[in-house]
């Protein structure tokens, strides 16, 4: 596995952790249940870090030293291809010849590399975009910026070179072939997971005593990074609307902000508590710093609603984790969104990025006892078809296939 730009390592919800981070930390987990041994390269954010560390048996994080271990931005990184490639060379060299049978890239970045080291190695390089230029350009917030072209060329000359690309929906599949131009042939859909004995229902009063809200309050949550591509200021403006309506709900209201800055958002860390006093919803929102999953899940139980506003998402694991916690969603009818959210099921997505339209769908689920009790009960259902074991299963049949693939290939060639 190469996950430069982010190391599994990571707290997600904060810099650059996300979803991406949980992705390839669960997938590699559950490889290694299937008997496989997995080694994740990373670049190193520590000087303290060893140069490796062992994750769970089966699985090593390499921590790679390329550049400054702290201040290094995601845009600068693209200078550091080099040797951090050099060093994740390096690491086969001292093996046995066909030491690793397969290259598992994840993002744009760690594609450029994967791409060297398959042509040095003859082994089939298998990609995971997890988010595309092309795809957020389509549809930035109104005070974010576009991705550079640099990163679109790069996307592009990874997904021609890759020998299989695992899409997470079939909508991100029809991008890579309608954007990117990839083979068909050579796209597979492989869904994401979620960790069902982590995130499972539990007790909302229990949860709600935990995180210390009252037991019959009106929680509204937004899990994940702070910038304007997730857009959380829209859940604060959707409150903010919700209590224009109806001024008796504040008493009860709480908006639950959980998350860390994260790109863009790190110019302008205030800017989310300085929206709330502006709306004069600071008296009801919170604003929790990132944890770990146990107290995540505490969360997820608590609130009444959790809100996916995202301007595109490759899938949306957060919406995923609530869902197996019980919890209903209203998400952004953007990208795998569409895939984890059953609509008008297990929550409702909203077109586009209304105020209003976003506050009309957390009103009807929050508000309505008999609604969320229905969508509770079919988010767990929805949430149980998508666990990681399957995830794994369907990447290691890509793994084969592609191996299979590539072997027919250099046949062929050898032949002439």
């Amino acid at each position: 596995m190469i996950s430069l730009h982010t190391s599994p390592l990571d707290q997600p919800g904060t810099g650059d952790a996300g979803g991406m981070n949980v992705y390839v930390v669960e997938l590699s987990k559950r490889l290694a249940g299937l008997g496989i041994a997995v080694d994740i390269f990373t670049r190193a954010t520590s000087s303290a870090l060893p140069p490796k560390i062992e994750l769970v048996p089966g699985v090593t994080v390499r921590n790679v030293a390329a550049g400054p271990y702290e201040g290094l931005a995601k845009n600068e990184l693209p200078a550091q291809l080099c040797t951090f490639a050099r060093a994740v060379l390096r690491a086969e060299a001292v093996r046995e010849p066909g030491y690793y049978d397969v290259i598992h890239s994840h993002y744009w970045l760690s594609g450029q590399v994967g791409l060297l080291a398959r042509d040095r190695w003859a082994v089939p390089l298998v990609h995971t975009m997890h988010t595309m230029a092309k795809v957020k350009n389509a549809s930035l917030a109104d005070d974010d910026v576009p991705e550079p072209p640099a990163r679109l060329l790069g996307e592009e000359q990874v997904v021609e070179a890759a020998d299989r690309l695992l899409a997470n929906t079939g909508d991100e599949a029809n991008e890579l072939i309608d954007l990117y131009g990839a083979q068909p042939a050579k796209v597979e859909v492989v869904n994401p997971g979620v960790d069902l004995e982590m995130f499972s229902p539990g007790d909302q009063a229990t949860a709600r005593r935990t995180v210390g809200v009252r037991e019959d309050a009106v929680v509204l949550a937004f899990v994940g990074r702070i910038q304007p591509l997730k857009a959380p200021d829209l859940l604060i403006r959707a409150a903010a609307r919700m209590l224009e309506r109806d001024p008796g709900l504040r008493e009860r209201l709480v908006v639950a902000i959980i998350g860390g800055p994260s790109g863009n958002g790190m110019e302008h860390p205030e800017a989310h508590a300085d929206l709330a006093r502006r709306l004069g919803v600071d008296d009801v929102t919170r604003f929790v710093k990132p944890m770990p999953r146990p107290g995540l899940a505490d969360w997820y139980r608590a609130a009444s609603v959790v809100c996916v506003p995202s301007y595109s998402e490759s899938f949306g694991l957060v919406a995923l984790e609530a869902q197996a916690c019980g919890t209903p969603v209203v998400a952004a009818a953007v990208g795998g969104l569409t895939t984890a959210v059953s609509d008008g099921v297990t929550g409702l997505l909203v077109p586009g990025h209304g105020v209003d339209e976003f506050a009309d769908a957390l009103g009807r689920i929050a508000t309505d006892p008999d609604t969320r009790e229905s969508m509770s009960k079919a988010a767990v259902e929805h949430a149980q078809a998508f666990g990681w074991e399957h995830t794994a299963e369907k990447t290691l049949a890509a793994y084969r296939t592609a191996a299979r693939t590539m072997a027919a290939e250099l046949a062929a060639e050898v032949a002439g």
